[in-house]
């Protein structure tokens, strides 16, 4: 059963983020509407409302929560089309420009605990690593436009155009670890690693999913694999429509994932036994973003109406305006099989 958060955005959603820490369900979220919100999303007294909102001067295509221990923080990250990365006080709205600006859109921010930095890739095809407590940067060139970014323990895993990936160990992230290609043929839509630490998934705009390892031994390497899903199938007319995976999450306990499509479902998978576990009943649009909270209890949902990419808005209707739902997750419904 899934509750509707009320004041959901009225344009496309690109990121929903629990916050990393235990006895909390705040929600982040960043939109296109230029606003970042919180929402509580827990189960008691006051939950599903919004909170607090900021404005910003533009669209914003990425947002992460400072993680310092187990207690939860009022700071968060946000950036988009202004090419700059901003730490907000969520509890003042105060908002705070850190690092040197990019020469185009920020897509993707990463927030590493154990550094205490704030890692930003652009579309003018660069990472900033930048120490908030100082202002302090390093920028490293890539080959490619950021799509998307994770870390895990000292991993730094950055996904390009180019169907380039390059790993970094952010400590000194001046120079890759090492340098892949995508398994996946087409553009990557979002990558996200395993809580492990042994490696990474990462999704496309071709409706498919690929599990990568970071050991680079062959005989690691020869577990790597990749599947196809999100994909509508008319069977009467022999059409399979391919829609972009836009988003993917793990369950902290059990390592199985979620993943969310343009299809308008949301699918969770165990990848170890190389099985689909659960499709859920299709919502009204296409999912833009998907998170499970910290003790996996709850998974929240992003959706919009992505039409747009069939019938630009001149031509189209209007797009309807987003939604977010909260879905408790029963342990056992998590669990892979043995």
């Amino acid at each position: 059963m899934a509750t509707t958060l009320a004041n959901a955005p009225a344009d496309l959603i690109s990121k929903v983020q629990f916050t990393p820490a235990a006895g909390s369900n705040h929600l982040l979220v960043s939109s296109w509407d230029t606003t970042l919100r919180v929402y509580n999303a827990g189960s008691g007294p006051g939950s599903g409302h919004l909170l607090t909102s900021v404005k910003f001067q533009a669209p914003l295509l990425d947002c992460t929560w400072e993680k310092k221990g187990s207690s939860p923080s009022p700071i968060a990250f946000a950036g988009g089309l202004e090419s700059r990365v901003y730490q907000v006080d969520l509890e003042t709205s105060q908002k705070t420009i850190i690092g040197p600006d990019h020469q185009a859109a920020v897509k993707s921010i990463v927030y590493h605990e154990g550094t205490q930095t704030v890692i930003s890739g652009s579309w003018d095809r660069s990472l900033h690593q930048t120490d908030p407590r100082t202002d302090r940067s390093i920028s490293t060139s890539l080959p490619g436009k950021v799509f998307s970014m994770d870390s895990v323990d000292n991993y730094l895993v950055v996904a390009m155009s180019g169907r380039e990936v390059r790993i970094y160990d952010i400590r000194s992230i001046q120079e890759p670890v090492q340098i892949r290609e995508s398994s996946l043929k087409y553009p990557t839509r979002t990558v996200r690693c395993m809580p492990d630490g042994m490696g990474y998934v990462s999704t496309s705009i071709e409706g498919r999913v690929a599990v990568e390892f970071f050991d680079p031994s062959p005989q690691v390497q020869a577990q790597k694999y990749a599947f196809k899903c999100h994909r509508i199938v008319d069977r009467l007319a022999g059409i399979d429509t391919v829609t972009p995976v836009n988003s993917l999450s793990f369950h902290p306990k059990y390592g199985t994932f979620f993943t969310a499509g343009s299809d308008s479902t949301v699918c969770l998978w165990d990848y170890k036994a190389k099985k689909r576990l659960k499709q859920y009943q299709p919502l009204a649009h296409s999912v833009m973003s998907i998170d499970v909270n910290f003790d996996g209890t709850k998974l929240a949902i992003g959706t919009s109406d992505d039409s747009y990419k069939e019938a630009p808005l001149i031509n189209g209707p209007q797009p309807a305006a987003s939604s977010i739902y909260i879905r408790d997750l029963a342990d056992s419904e998590c669990r892979g099989r043995d």
